[in-house]
């Protein structure tokens, strides 16, 4: 019996799995503006969402570098090694996930991956090194720090530079529209949809299409011709819009929402893919690697994981199959959202979290900052800025969450600031964007009164420490589960599949 290919097939259900969760958790980045919105109906919501992620997931290219090479040096590794880290993060993975989907908290996808995979490979680094160090190595040689610097990095200058930026282009919106939407979007939506439009053209076309086959030479298509590209789509966008909200009394900014879901479900998809099914795939095209070599798995070095290699198609279309299912029937996925939603709410809603002293010492510095911002700005200045965020009384049974504005605000912050830090090679989370954006946002278009603030402040540190703790607890757990997998062997590994695979069917059947 070849128990390396039983552990490649648990890999691969594993990886069911964890699309699976993985989806219940990131479907908070592209349904909560539409759904918060209420732009329209849940269904067709889905359906643009869907279809976005099925995009992303057959677009994608497949190139697994943080699975392959990103985390540990794939030359110190043997089969027998990598397989060790491979079980261990999907385990951990599928289970941390699941927890953090279970209590409605949105968490990074990316940051479990990456830190579960350092916590793997530096416990197996570390006793490869103990066991048998012919070369005088480090732990540091083995292991690409580097990016893990990186990784941390990105997290925290994407949560402050997501809200900061959020917050000021939702501020400078709402001064443009007032929440008079009727009459600013008369006068000035078909050019706010516009200026909308184009910047997720952009974002769709450079996100998009990044790693498919044809990526490289479209993309140099788009580098070279960017400034034709970008106004022709303004011109165009605009006249279209105008036309169609003239003559069929189209608003122009559902457009925009509905436009940005797609975008981003995509980007989603095509981004963020690896995280689910990454490292299944490498432990799969490993196998077959070592398989064509003859020798032992503990004496075949995994160098080759170092090149680049194409995913097959059939694998991603599977994944985008999975990820579109889950999106339809997840209620974990709707439990995430809700989160979000209520976070940002307009209006008063029954509040989830409790304040505590790190919410009331953030406004109170806040309260400051607005304290002065008052004794500074002329009185006259102050009454006008008033006179633009008064809110427009609505009849409960229609009112959203929060309106149109705010949703293309959202979705458009979101898509320009994933855009430049990928441009930039930056590590970036789409999560972390996404909700901060919405919260800052939320912030800026007075969402959060006297009385919602501390608990509105509250569900926001609440939803960040979750994220430091997901980088703690994966890093952790990937490493215990990684050193009973090597010590204890191939049946540990599969005893531990076993219960992260029963752990997830009970979760699931207790939601229901």
């Amino acid at each position: 019996m070849d128990i390396y290919l039983i552990l490649v097939i648990a890999l691969l259900i594993l990886a069911v799995g964890d699309l699976v969760v993985g989806v219940s958790n990131d479907a908070v980045n592209f349904l909560t503006s539409a759904i918060g919105s209420k732009v329209a109906s849940q269904r067709t919501i889905l359906i643009i969402a869907a279809a976005g992620v099925f995009a992303g997931a057959a677009f994608s290219s497949g190139m697994m570098e943080v699975a392959r090479k990103g985390i540990f040096n794939p030359s110190f590794f043997s089969y027998a090694d990598v397989m060790v880290v491979f079980m261990a993060v999907m385990i951990t993975d599928i289970i941390l996930l699941d927890a953090f989907n279970s209590f409605g908290m949105p968490t990074s996808t990316t940051v479990s991956i990456v830190f579960e995979l350092l916590g793997a490979s530096v416990m197996v680094g570390w006793l490869m090194l103990r066991e048998d160090n012919p070369q005088n190595l480090n732990l540091l040689d083995v292991i690409n720090t580097a990016k893990a610097s990186q990784i941390i990095a990105g997290i925290f200058l994407s949560i402050g530079v997501a809200f900061s930026v959020g917050a000021l282009s939702q501020w400078i919106s709402r001064l443009w529209f007032t929440f008079n939407l009727k009459h600013g979007i008369k006068k000035y939506g078909a050019l706010f949809g516009g200026i909308c439009m184009t910047i997720i053209i952009y974002f769709l076309l450079i996100k998009g299409i990044k790693g498919a086959d044809f990526g490289k030479s479209v993309n140099s298509f788009f580098k070279e011709n960017t400034l034709y590209i970008v106004g022709f789509s303004l011109l165009a966008s605009t006249v279209i819009l105008a036309l169609l909200q003239r003559l069929f009394s189209v608003n122009p900014l559902k457009i925009v929402v509905l436009t940005g879901t797609f975008s981003l479900a995509m980007a989603f998809a095509g981004n963020d893919l690896v995280n689910f099914i990454g490292v299944p795939i490498t432990g799969y095209q490993s196998y077959f690697l070592w398989q064509d070599s003859g020798l032992a798995a503990d004496a075949f070095s995994m160098i080759a994981l170092a090149e680049a290699v194409q995913t097959p198609k059939v694998l991603l279309f599977l994944a985008g199959a999975i990820m579109v299912l889950t999106l339809w029937f997840s209620a974990k996925a709707r439990k995430v959202t809700d989160t979000s939603v209520k976070l940002g709410s307009q209006g008063a809603v029954d509040e989830r979290f409790k304040p505590n002293a790190v919410s009331r010492g953030i406004i109170s510095v806040a309260t400051a900052f607005s304290n002065f911002f008052t004794h500074v700005v002329p009185n006259r200045t102050l009454a006008r800025i008033d006179s633009r965020f008064r809110i427009e009384i609505i009849e409960e049974g229609e009112k959203p969450a929060f309106d149109l504005v705010r949703a293309s605000v959202n979705l458009v912050i979101a898509s320009i600031l994933i855009a430049f830090a990928s441009s930039l090679k930056l590590p970036l989370s789409t999560t972390y964007v996404s909700f901060m954006v919405a919260m800052g946002a939320s912030l800026a278009d007075r969402a959060w009164g006297a009385g919602s603030a501390p608990y509105r402040v509250a569900g926001v540190v609440n939803v960040i420490g979750g994220w430091f703790l997901t980088a703690f607890a994966a890093f952790s757990a990937a490493a215990i589960i990684a050193l009973a997998i090597r010590f204890g062997g191939s049946y540990v590994a599969l005893a531990l599949f076993v219960l992260a695979v029963f752990a997830l069917l009970r979760s699931n059947r207790r939601k229901k």
